[in-house]
């Protein structure tokens, strides 16, 4: 496995151990949670930070960063409502995220 691939590899575990689509989305849509939940919310926000954090780390080509894109989870977040597409920290994700391809080598 090449440096590449390590960075890749890494990058999805660090963005997996946070993420909030595996645990507990399905706690709001069985309605055991809302999605304005206070515990949710920092929940959502860390991992935000998170993999805003991963993606500004550098060194993931093109093809690297496209397979971490943000977009598919924050739009199934946002139309959970857990999430909206004018917050702040949604925006800046996608922004660092935007950059970084634009930055990345092939």
């Amino acid at each position: 496995m090449d440096s590449g691939d390590q960075s890749l590899q890494r990058a999805i575990a660090t963005i997996s151990q946070s993420d909030p689509l595996t645990k507990l989305l399905e706690q709001v849509k069985l309605g055991r949670m809302k999605p304005s939940d206070a515990g949710l919310r920092a929940v959502t926000d860390s991992w935000l930070g998170i993999y805003k954090k991963v993606i500004e780390s550098g060194g993931m080509t093109r093809q690297a960063l496209h397979r971490i894109d943000p977009q598919p989870r924050l739009a199934v977040l946002i139309e959970c409502g857990v999430l909206t597409g004018e917050q702040q920290m949604v925006t800046a994700l996608r922004q660092s995220f935007e950059r970084a391809v634009a930055d990345a080598t092939e």
